[in-house]
C-alpha cells in the first residue's frame, strides 16, 4: 500500500485519514464515489488524498520524537473500534516512562491539529495527560477546564489542576481549575465541596466542553490510580459488581454502563452522562494490562478517540474481532 511520510504541514489525523482512504482505494478495490459516501467526503477531497498518498511514499513517519506512527495500525484500530481520531506509536514498550513520553507528545501533535477556536478543552488528570501537556507547544485559543479533584498519589508531583495551567498557558485561554480532592470520605462533604463557588464555577463549564483527554484505569493494582488510593474492602465490592475501568473517576462494567456506588456519590468531578455528553474524548493509553478496560470505555460511549502504542493496539483488535 502507498501511503505517506509526514510533513511539517500535516497532522496525525490527516495521515490517517490519507492512509483509510488509500487503503479503501488500491487494497479494498473502492471506487473514488464510494470512499466519499463512506468519509462524508467530496470526490475532490478523495482525489486529493490519493494523489498526496502518491507522491510521498512510505507507510510510516516522523513525528518530532523518537515514537514513529503506525499509519495503517491507526487506521486499522480506528476501523474495528468505530473511534473518531486514532494515533498508534510504534514504540518499544519495555518501559512505561518512555510510552508515556512518546505517546504524550503523539497526543500534543493530535491536539494541536483537531482544537479549534470554538472548542473548549476539557482535561483529566493521568500520569499520561501530563505527559501531553509536557510535549504542547501549541494550541488554538481555548478555554481549559479541569474534570476531575487532585487524587494524592505518592511520588508524583504534578496534579490537575497544574496540568490544567500549563495547557492553558499554551493556549492562551481561560483556565477553570479548583482545589479539591478526586474522592472525599463521605457524600455530604462531597455535596458541600460541589458548591463552593470555586468547585462550582468550573463544574459549571464541563457542561461546554467539546474535547476533552483523559486516561483509562482498568480496576485492577498498579493500574489506576483511583483503584490504588481505595480501600481494600471497597474495591472488592466494586470488582464483584463488574467494575472493569475507570475514566475521570467514572465506573463501568464489561459493556461500558456506568456502574454507581458510594464512592461515586464521594467523587468530585465529571459524571458518567457528562462525559458521555463531550462530542470528542481523546484517551492516551499504554500497557495491553487495559485492554477490557479499554474495550468498556469505547463501548460505552465514554471514550471516542485513542492515541496508544502498538502492543495495545493490536491486541485491542484481536480482543475486540474474537
Amino acid at each position: 500500500m502507498v501511503a505517506a511520510r509526514g510533513s511539517g504541514t500535516r497532522g496525525p489525523a490527516q495521515l490517517v485519514l490519507t492512509a483509510s482512504v488509500a487503503r479503501r482505494y488500491y487494497l479494498d478495490g473502492r471506487s473514488k464515489v464510494e470512499i466519499a459516501e463512506e468519509f462524508a467526503l467530496s470526490r475532490f477531497k478523495v482525489a486529493r488524498l490519493l494523489e498526496d498518498a502518491r507522491s510521498t511514499g512510505l507507510v510510516r513517519i516522523e513525528i518530532g520524537h523518537p515514537g514513529v506512527i503506525d499509519v495503517e495500525l491507526s487506521a486499522r484500530l480506528m476501523e474495528t473500534l468505530g473511534l473518531q481520531h486514532c494515533v498508534v506509536t510504534d514504540t518499544p514498550d519495555d518501559h512505561p516512562a518512555s510510552l508515556r513520553e512518546h505517546l504524550g507528545a503523539a497526543a500534543a501533535e493530535l491536539l494541536t491539529e483537531v482544537v479549534t477556536p470554538d472548542d473548549v478543552l476539557g482535561l483529566s488528570w493521568a500520569r499520561s495527560v501530563s505527559a501531553m501537556a509536557t510535549a504542547l507547544q501549541r494550541l488554538a485559543n481555548v478555554p481549559v477546564v479541569q474534570l476531575t479533584g487532585a487524587l494524592a498519589r505518592p511520588g508524583v508531583d504534578d496534579s490537575s489542576i497544574e496540568v490544567v495551567r500549563d495547557v492553558a498557558r499554551v493556549a492562551g485561554g481561560p483556565a477553570y481549575f479548583f482545589y479539591a480532592p478526586m474522592a472525599v470520605p463521605d457524600a455530604a462533604t462531597a455535596q458541600v465541596l460541589r458548591h463552593q463557588p470555586e468547585v462550582a464555577r468550573a463544574l459549571r463549564r464541563i457542561g461546554s466542553v467539546t474535547r476533552a483527554v483523559a486516561g483509562v484505569g482498568a480496576w485492577a493494582p498498579e493500574q489506576s490510580t483511583l483503584y490504588d488510593a481505595t480501600g481494600d474492602a471497597e474495591r472488592r465490592e466494586l470488582g464483584r459488581r463488574g467494575v472493569v475501568a475507570e475514566i475521570s473517576g467514572v465506573l463501568v462494567d464489561a459493556a461500558g454502563a456506568p456502574v454507581t456506588s458510594d464512592l461515586t456519590e464521594r467523587m468530585i468531578g465529571i459524571t458518567a452522562e457528562q462525559m458521555r455528553a463531550v462530542p470528542e474524548v481523546i484517551a492516551i493509553v499504554y500497557g495491553t494490562a487495559k485492554v477490557r478496560a479499554v474495550l468498556a470505555a469505547v463501548r460505552g460511549g465514554m471514550v471516542d478517540s485513542l492515541v496508544t502504542h502498538s502492543t495495545l493496539a493490536e491486541e485491542l483488535i484481536r480482543a475486540a474481532e474474537s
